[in-house]
Protein backbone atom coordinates (compact mmCIF):
# COMPACT_ATOMS: atom_id res chain seq x y z
CA UNK A 1 0.00 0.00 0.00
CA UNK A 2 3.11 2.08 0.62
CA UNK A 3 4.22 1.99 -3.43
CA UNK A 4 0.49 2.94 -3.99
CA UNK A 5 0.62 6.23 -1.67
CA UNK A 6 3.88 7.20 -3.83
CA UNK A 7 2.28 6.16 -7.34
CA UNK A 8 -1.17 8.54 -6.04
CA UNK A 9 1.54 11.61 -4.97
CA UNK A 10 3.96 11.04 -7.73
CA UNK A 11 0.95 11.35 -9.94
CA UNK A 12 -0.72 13.92 -8.50
CA UNK A 13 2.97 16.31 -8.63
CA UNK A 14 3.68 15.24 -11.86
CA UNK A 15 -0.07 16.56 -13.52
CA UNK A 16 0.54 19.74 -11.55
CA UNK A 17 3.83 19.88 -13.15
CA UNK A 18 2.99 18.40 -16.47
CA UNK A 19 2.37 21.99 -17.85
CA UNK A 20 5.85 23.37 -16.70
CA UNK A 21 7.58 20.01 -17.81
CA UNK A 22 5.91 20.56 -21.52
CA UNK A 23 8.14 23.96 -22.17
CA UNK A 24 10.91 22.97 -20.27
CA UNK A 25 13.84 19.89 -19.57
CA UNK A 26 11.97 18.88 -16.90
CA UNK A 27 10.39 15.72 -18.02
CA UNK A 28 7.72 13.74 -15.59
CA UNK A 29 9.01 10.36 -16.73
CA UNK A 30 11.85 11.07 -15.29
CA UNK A 31 10.01 12.20 -11.84
CA UNK A 32 8.14 8.52 -11.71
CA UNK A 33 11.71 7.22 -12.23
CA UNK A 34 13.00 8.98 -9.12
CA UNK A 35 10.40 8.64 -7.28
CA UNK A 36 10.68 5.18 -7.11
CA UNK A 37 14.54 5.35 -6.86
CA UNK A 38 13.94 7.73 -3.45
CA UNK A 39 11.49 5.45 -1.95
CA UNK A 40 13.48 2.26 -2.52
CA UNK A 41 15.77 0.10 -0.54
CA UNK A 42 18.66 2.51 -1.28
CA UNK A 43 17.33 5.68 -0.35
CA UNK A 44 14.11 5.74 2.68
CA UNK A 45 13.87 2.34 2.41
CA UNK A 46 9.45 2.55 2.20
CA UNK A 47 9.44 -0.31 -0.40
CA UNK A 48 11.34 -3.14 -0.75
CA UNK A 49 11.06 -4.56 -4.49
CA UNK A 50 13.56 -7.11 -6.45
CA UNK A 51 14.44 -7.60 -9.75
CA UNK A 52 12.82 -10.92 -9.63
CA UNK A 53 9.21 -9.58 -7.86
CA UNK A 54 6.04 -10.38 -9.43
CA UNK A 55 5.01 -6.82 -9.63
CA UNK A 56 8.37 -5.53 -11.65
CA UNK A 57 7.36 -7.99 -14.57
CA UNK A 58 3.71 -7.40 -14.36
CA UNK A 59 3.77 -3.38 -14.53
CA UNK A 60 6.04 -3.81 -17.32
CA UNK A 61 4.61 -6.24 -18.85
CA UNK A 62 1.24 -4.39 -19.08
CA UNK A 63 2.95 -1.20 -19.86
CA UNK A 64 4.50 -2.51 -23.08
CA UNK A 65 1.03 -3.97 -23.95
CA UNK A 66 -0.85 -0.35 -23.38
CA UNK A 67 1.93 1.71 -25.04
CA UNK A 68 2.21 -0.29 -28.52
CA UNK A 69 -1.79 -1.44 -28.60
CA UNK A 70 -2.27 2.82 -29.01
CA UNK A 71 0.76 2.94 -31.16
CA UNK A 72 -0.53 0.63 -32.90
CA UNK A 73 -3.45 2.89 -33.50
CA UNK A 74 -1.88 5.93 -34.43
CA UNK A 75 -0.30 3.97 -37.67
CA UNK A 76 -1.73 4.54 -40.89
CA UNK A 77 -1.90 1.64 -42.98
CA UNK A 78 -2.78 3.10 -46.22
CA UNK A 79 -0.26 5.99 -45.81
CA UNK A 80 2.31 3.21 -44.12
CA UNK A 81 1.76 0.78 -47.44
CA UNK A 82 2.77 3.99 -49.35
CA UNK A 83 5.37 5.61 -47.10
CA UNK A 84 7.60 2.71 -45.87
CA UNK A 85 10.86 3.38 -47.31
CA UNK A 86 12.49 5.44 -44.14
CA UNK A 87 11.12 2.84 -41.32
CA UNK A 88 12.06 0.02 -43.07
CA UNK A 89 15.67 1.47 -43.43
CA UNK A 90 15.79 1.97 -39.78
CA UNK A 91 14.58 -1.59 -38.75
CA UNK A 92 16.50 -3.10 -41.78
CA UNK A 93 19.82 -1.72 -41.06
CA UNK A 94 19.77 0.22 -38.34
CA UNK A 95 18.46 -1.68 -36.01
CA UNK A 96 20.74 -4.62 -36.98
CA UNK A 97 23.68 -2.30 -36.65
CA UNK A 98 22.81 -0.54 -33.30
CA UNK A 99 22.57 -4.77 -32.34
CA UNK A 100 25.82 -5.36 -33.41
CA UNK A 101 28.03 -2.65 -32.06
CA UNK A 102 26.15 -2.64 -28.66
CA UNK A 103 27.08 -6.32 -28.19
CA UNK A 104 30.92 -5.27 -29.20
CA UNK A 105 30.88 -2.66 -26.95
CA UNK A 106 29.57 -4.99 -24.08
CA UNK A 107 32.40 -7.23 -24.82
CA UNK A 108 35.10 -5.58 -25.08
CA UNK A 109 34.80 -2.87 -22.83
CA UNK A 110 32.18 -4.77 -19.85
CA UNK A 111 33.87 -8.05 -20.49
CA UNK A 112 30.88 -10.50 -21.15
CA UNK A 113 31.09 -13.10 -22.91
CA UNK A 114 30.49 -13.16 -26.96
CA UNK A 115 26.73 -14.80 -26.29
CA UNK A 116 25.78 -12.57 -23.38
CA UNK A 117 27.39 -9.44 -25.04
CA UNK A 118 25.24 -9.96 -28.04
CA UNK A 119 22.54 -10.98 -25.39
CA UNK A 120 22.58 -7.27 -24.00
CA UNK A 121 22.81 -5.92 -27.86
CA UNK A 122 19.14 -7.24 -28.79
CA UNK A 123 17.72 -6.25 -25.33
CA UNK A 124 19.03 -2.50 -26.08
CA UNK A 125 17.87 -2.33 -29.87
CA UNK A 126 14.70 -1.52 -29.47
CA UNK A 127 13.54 1.93 -29.16
CA UNK A 128 10.55 4.18 -27.38
CA UNK A 129 9.06 6.98 -28.45
CA UNK A 130 7.31 7.56 -25.30
CA UNK A 131 10.64 9.01 -23.10
CA UNK A 132 10.41 11.64 -26.36
CA UNK A 133 7.04 12.39 -26.61
CA UNK A 134 7.48 16.23 -27.22
CA UNK A 135 8.77 14.86 -30.57
CA UNK A 136 6.25 12.65 -31.61
CA UNK A 137 3.53 14.10 -29.89
CA UNK A 138 3.31 17.60 -31.85
CA UNK A 139 1.56 17.74 -34.97
CA UNK A 140 4.04 20.69 -35.73
CA UNK A 141 7.19 18.42 -35.80
CA UNK A 142 7.20 17.25 -39.35
CA UNK A 143 4.85 14.05 -40.20
CA UNK A 144 7.40 11.93 -41.95
CA UNK A 145 9.84 12.55 -38.99
CA UNK A 146 7.31 11.53 -36.18
CA UNK A 147 5.91 8.42 -38.17
CA UNK A 148 9.50 6.88 -38.46
CA UNK A 149 9.86 7.20 -34.94
CA UNK A 150 6.62 5.64 -34.53
CA UNK A 151 7.02 2.98 -36.65
CA UNK A 152 10.13 1.73 -35.95
CA UNK A 153 9.30 1.86 -31.91
CA UNK A 154 6.23 -0.01 -32.80
CA UNK A 155 7.99 -2.90 -34.48
CA UNK A 156 11.21 -3.41 -33.59
CA UNK A 157 9.91 -4.90 -30.21
CA UNK A 158 8.23 -7.72 -31.92
CA UNK A 159 11.42 -8.28 -34.28
CA UNK A 160 14.26 -7.68 -31.36
CA UNK A 161 12.03 -10.33 -29.02
CA UNK A 162 12.83 -13.64 -30.66
CA UNK A 163 16.96 -12.84 -31.02
CA UNK A 164 16.89 -12.06 -27.41
CA UNK A 165 15.17 -15.78 -26.58
CA UNK A 166 17.13 -17.47 -28.95
CA UNK A 167 20.25 -15.81 -27.20
CA UNK A 168 19.14 -16.56 -24.03
CA UNK A 169 19.35 -20.43 -24.90
CA UNK A 170 22.96 -20.40 -26.52
CA UNK A 171 23.94 -18.35 -23.58
CA UNK A 172 24.27 -21.88 -20.89
CA UNK A 173 21.94 -23.30 -19.06
CA UNK A 174 18.54 -21.55 -17.85
CA UNK A 175 15.90 -21.47 -15.21
CA UNK A 176 13.32 -22.79 -17.86
CA UNK A 177 11.95 -19.41 -17.12
CA UNK A 178 11.69 -19.14 -21.63
CA UNK A 179 11.09 -21.59 -24.05
CA UNK A 180 13.91 -20.41 -26.68
CA UNK A 181 13.52 -23.39 -29.49
CA UNK A 182 13.04 -21.42 -32.95
CA UNK A 183 10.08 -23.34 -33.64
CA UNK A 184 8.10 -22.46 -30.25
CA UNK A 185 9.37 -18.38 -30.82
CA UNK A 186 8.10 -18.21 -34.63
CA UNK A 187 4.80 -20.32 -33.51
CA UNK A 188 4.87 -17.25 -30.50
CA UNK A 189 5.04 -14.49 -33.37
CA UNK A 190 2.51 -16.13 -35.85
CA UNK A 191 -0.10 -16.46 -33.52
CA UNK A 192 0.38 -13.20 -31.84
CA UNK A 193 0.01 -11.65 -35.03
CA UNK A 194 -2.98 -13.86 -35.92
CA UNK A 195 -4.54 -12.90 -32.82
CA UNK A 196 -4.21 -9.20 -33.23
CA UNK A 197 -5.84 -9.02 -36.37
CA UNK A 198 -8.46 -11.90 -35.73
CA UNK A 199 -9.49 -10.38 -32.80
CA UNK A 200 -10.63 -6.78 -33.75
CA UNK A 201 -12.33 -7.72 -37.06
CA UNK A 202 -13.90 -10.15 -35.39
CA UNK A 203 -15.19 -7.46 -32.70
CA UNK A 204 -16.09 -5.39 -35.36
CA UNK A 205 -18.08 -8.05 -36.83
CA UNK A 206 -20.11 -8.41 -33.71
CA UNK A 207 -20.69 -4.87 -33.47
CA UNK A 208 -22.37 -4.66 -37.40
CA UNK A 209 -25.19 -7.23 -35.95
CA UNK A 210 -28.65 -5.42 -36.41
CA UNK A 211 -29.29 -6.29 -32.28
CA UNK A 212 -25.78 -5.34 -31.46
CA UNK A 213 -23.92 -1.98 -31.11
CA UNK A 214 -22.27 0.44 -28.43
CA UNK A 215 -24.04 3.62 -27.34
CA UNK A 216 -21.93 6.46 -27.58
CA UNK A 217 -20.66 6.87 -23.61
CA UNK A 218 -19.85 3.06 -23.56
CA UNK A 219 -18.36 2.91 -27.20
CA UNK A 220 -14.56 4.25 -25.88
CA UNK A 221 -14.92 0.80 -23.41
CA UNK A 222 -15.09 -1.67 -26.95
CA UNK A 223 -11.46 -0.92 -27.61
CA UNK A 224 -10.76 -1.39 -24.11
CA UNK A 225 -12.59 -4.82 -24.11
CA UNK A 226 -11.00 -5.84 -27.05
CA UNK A 227 -7.15 -5.07 -25.51
CA UNK A 228 -8.14 -6.77 -22.13
CA UNK A 229 -9.35 -9.85 -24.37
CA UNK A 230 -6.28 -10.14 -26.47
CA UNK A 231 -4.06 -9.49 -23.48
CA UNK A 232 -5.83 -12.52 -21.79
CA UNK A 233 -5.43 -14.52 -24.78
CA UNK A 234 -1.99 -14.30 -26.00
CA UNK A 235 -0.87 -15.36 -22.05
CA UNK A 236 -3.24 -18.01 -22.40
CA UNK A 237 -1.66 -19.21 -25.38
CA UNK A 238 1.61 -18.10 -25.20
CA UNK A 239 0.82 -15.73 -28.29
CA UNK A 240 3.88 -12.89 -28.33
CA UNK A 241 1.71 -9.99 -26.40
CA UNK A 242 4.13 -7.05 -28.36
CA UNK A 243 3.50 -8.03 -31.23
CA UNK A 244 -0.20 -8.95 -31.13
CA UNK A 245 -1.14 -5.52 -29.23
CA UNK A 246 0.42 -3.68 -31.79
CA UNK A 247 -1.03 -5.01 -34.82
CA UNK A 248 -4.38 -5.29 -33.24
CA UNK A 249 -4.23 -1.35 -32.56
CA UNK A 250 -3.88 -0.84 -36.38
CA UNK A 251 -6.14 -3.47 -37.65
CA UNK A 252 -8.58 -1.53 -34.70
CA UNK A 253 -8.09 2.07 -36.33
CA UNK A 254 -8.15 0.50 -39.76
CA UNK A 255 -11.34 -1.40 -39.77
CA UNK A 256 -13.19 0.99 -37.43
CA UNK A 257 -11.80 4.66 -37.26
CA UNK A 258 -14.83 6.05 -35.21
CA UNK A 259 -14.12 3.52 -31.95
CA UNK A 260 -10.58 4.16 -32.32
CA UNK A 261 -11.45 8.16 -32.25
CA UNK A 262 -13.82 7.54 -29.26
CA UNK A 263 -11.37 5.26 -27.74
CA UNK A 264 -8.40 7.69 -28.37
CA UNK A 265 -8.72 9.91 -25.10
CA UNK A 266 -9.16 7.16 -22.60
CA UNK A 267 -6.35 5.19 -24.51
CA UNK A 268 -4.05 7.73 -24.05
CA UNK A 269 -4.68 8.19 -20.66
CA UNK A 270 -4.94 4.61 -19.35
CA UNK A 271 -1.32 4.04 -21.29
CA UNK A 272 0.43 7.24 -19.64
CA UNK A 273 -0.84 5.68 -16.07
CA UNK A 274 0.73 2.07 -16.95
CA UNK A 275 3.88 3.47 -18.26
CA UNK A 276 4.22 6.06 -15.19
CA UNK A 277 3.52 2.86 -12.79
CA UNK A 278 6.21 0.81 -14.84
CA UNK A 279 8.54 3.49 -14.33
CA UNK A 280 8.19 3.51 -10.65
CA UNK A 281 8.68 0.32 -10.36
CA UNK A 282 11.57 0.26 -11.86
CA UNK A 283 13.02 3.19 -10.66
CA UNK A 284 12.94 1.20 -7.28
CA UNK A 285 15.81 -1.09 -8.35
CA UNK A 286 18.15 1.40 -9.40
CA UNK A 287 19.86 1.44 -5.96
CA UNK A 288 23.26 2.76 -5.24
CA UNK A 289 24.75 -1.34 -5.11
CA UNK A 290 23.47 -1.65 -8.64
CA UNK A 291 25.05 1.22 -9.79
CA UNK A 292 28.14 -0.14 -8.05
CA UNK A 293 28.15 -3.20 -9.61
CA UNK A 294 28.85 -1.66 -13.14
CA UNK A 295 32.45 -1.64 -14.47
CA UNK A 296 34.15 1.39 -15.56
CA UNK A 297 34.18 -0.39 -18.73
CA UNK A 298 30.22 -1.05 -18.69
CA UNK A 299 29.83 2.75 -17.93
CA UNK A 300 31.60 3.03 -20.89
CA UNK A 301 29.48 0.76 -23.47
CA UNK A 302 26.76 2.58 -21.92
CA UNK A 303 27.59 5.85 -23.17
CA UNK A 304 28.88 4.61 -26.25
CA UNK A 305 25.38 3.12 -26.86
CA UNK A 306 23.49 5.45 -26.30
CA UNK A 307 25.84 8.43 -27.41
CA UNK A 308 27.30 7.00 -30.18
CA UNK A 309 26.03 3.57 -31.76
CA UNK A 310 22.14 3.69 -31.97
CA UNK A 311 22.92 8.00 -33.49
CA UNK A 312 25.70 6.39 -36.02
CA UNK A 313 23.69 3.61 -36.84
CA UNK A 314 20.24 5.65 -38.17
CA UNK A 315 22.30 7.82 -39.63
CA UNK A 316 23.87 5.47 -41.54
CA UNK A 317 20.25 3.31 -42.67
CA UNK A 318 19.15 7.04 -43.86
CA UNK A 319 21.76 7.92 -45.87
CA UNK A 320 20.89 8.34 -49.66
CA UNK A 321 16.99 9.09 -48.43
CA UNK A 322 15.70 12.50 -49.22
CA UNK A 323 14.88 13.01 -45.10
CA UNK A 324 16.13 16.76 -44.41
CA UNK A 325 19.51 16.95 -42.30
CA UNK A 326 17.67 18.37 -39.00
CA UNK A 327 15.33 15.09 -39.17
CA UNK A 328 17.84 12.91 -39.86
CA UNK A 329 19.89 14.18 -36.73
CA UNK A 330 16.62 14.30 -34.53
CA UNK A 331 15.95 11.06 -35.61
CA UNK A 332 19.70 9.72 -34.89
CA UNK A 333 19.48 11.12 -31.50
CA UNK A 334 15.70 9.69 -30.23
CA UNK A 335 16.78 5.89 -29.54
CA UNK A 336 15.88 5.74 -26.08
CA UNK A 337 15.80 2.52 -24.33
CA UNK A 338 12.23 1.80 -22.73
CA UNK A 339 9.52 -0.73 -21.49
CA UNK A 340 11.07 -3.62 -24.18
CA UNK A 341 14.13 -3.36 -22.97
CA UNK A 342 12.48 -3.74 -19.62
CA UNK A 343 10.81 -6.71 -20.02
CA UNK A 344 13.76 -8.43 -21.89
CA UNK A 345 16.06 -7.43 -19.33
CA UNK A 346 13.96 -8.96 -16.63
CA UNK A 347 14.11 -12.22 -18.96
CA UNK A 348 17.52 -12.08 -18.87
CA UNK A 349 17.62 -12.01 -15.01
CA UNK A 350 15.04 -14.66 -14.66
CA UNK A 351 16.74 -17.12 -17.13
CA UNK A 352 19.27 -18.19 -14.60
CA UNK A 353 21.86 -18.09 -17.48
CA UNK A 354 25.42 -17.59 -16.00
CA UNK A 355 26.14 -13.86 -16.28
CA UNK A 356 22.43 -12.90 -16.27
CA UNK A 357 23.62 -10.81 -13.11
CA UNK A 358 26.28 -8.81 -14.94
CA UNK A 359 23.58 -8.20 -18.52
CA UNK A 360 20.99 -7.12 -16.71
CA UNK A 361 23.03 -4.17 -14.60
CA UNK A 362 24.73 -2.87 -17.59
CA UNK A 363 21.05 -3.07 -19.17
CA UNK A 364 19.58 -1.74 -16.31
CA UNK A 365 22.05 1.19 -15.97
CA UNK A 366 21.80 1.89 -20.00
CA UNK A 367 17.74 2.43 -19.41
CA UNK A 368 17.92 4.36 -16.52
CA UNK A 369 20.68 6.53 -18.59
CA UNK A 370 18.66 6.88 -21.60
CA UNK A 371 15.41 7.94 -19.92
CA UNK A 372 17.31 10.65 -18.25
CA UNK A 373 18.86 11.80 -21.40
CA UNK A 374 16.01 11.60 -24.09
CA UNK A 375 12.96 12.97 -21.66
CA UNK A 376 15.00 15.64 -20.65
CA UNK A 377 15.94 17.00 -24.22
CA UNK A 378 12.98 16.39 -26.17
CA UNK A 379 11.28 19.67 -25.58
CA UNK A 380 14.33 22.04 -26.44
CA UNK A 381 14.72 19.81 -29.51
CA UNK A 382 11.22 20.04 -30.56
CA UNK A 383 11.22 24.28 -30.11
CA UNK A 384 13.74 24.02 -32.71
CA UNK A 385 11.01 23.27 -34.84
CA UNK A 386 9.35 26.38 -34.00
CA UNK A 387 6.56 24.64 -31.80
CA UNK A 388 4.91 27.19 -29.78
CA UNK A 389 1.59 25.18 -28.75
CA UNK A 390 1.58 21.36 -26.87
CA UNK A 391 0.10 18.78 -28.84
CA UNK A 392 -3.02 18.15 -27.25
CA UNK A 393 -3.57 22.06 -25.25
CA UNK A 394 -6.25 23.83 -26.46
CA UNK A 395 -4.90 26.26 -29.47
CA UNK A 396 -2.59 23.37 -29.38
CA UNK A 397 -1.75 20.81 -32.10
CA UNK A 398 -3.28 17.28 -31.76
CA UNK A 399 -1.24 14.33 -30.72
CA UNK A 400 -2.62 11.70 -32.20
CA UNK A 401 -2.03 13.74 -35.75
CA UNK A 402 0.73 10.97 -36.16
CA UNK A 403 0.22 10.07 -39.62
CA UNK A 404 1.59 12.17 -42.51
CA UNK A 405 -0.36 14.61 -44.04
CA UNK A 406 0.96 14.10 -47.97
CA UNK A 407 3.03 11.42 -49.69
CA UNK A 408 5.86 13.68 -50.10
CA UNK A 409 6.21 14.87 -46.82
CA UNK A 410 6.13 11.45 -45.36
CA UNK A 411 9.01 10.82 -47.57
CA UNK A 412 10.89 13.62 -46.11
CA UNK A 413 10.86 14.83 -49.70
CA UNK A 414 9.92 18.16 -48.02
CA UNK A 415 12.96 19.17 -46.14
CA UNK A 416 16.08 19.51 -47.98
CA UNK A 417 18.75 16.35 -48.80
Amino acid sequence: MVLVAVFGVALLVAVLLSGLAARTVLSTSLLFLAGGALVSDGFLGLVHITPDSGIVSATADLALFAVLFTDGMHVSLPKLRANWRNPARALGLGMPLAFVFTGLAAHFLAGLDWTTAFLVGAVLAPTDPVFASAIVGRSEVPAGLRQLLNVESGVNDGLALPVVLVLIAAAGPTAGVVESAPGVIAIELLLGLVLGISLPLIVDALVRFRLLGAEPKLQPLLPLATGIILYAACHLTHANPYLAAFSAGAALAHVSPEAQASFEPLGEALSELAKFAALLVFGALLTPRLFGDLSPGGYAAVLLAIFLIRPASLLLSLLGTRVSRKEKLVAAWFGPKGFASVVYGLLVLQSGIPRAKEAFTLIAVCIAFSIIAHSSTDVPIARAFDVEEIAGVPGGGDAADTAPTTAAEADGTAGGP
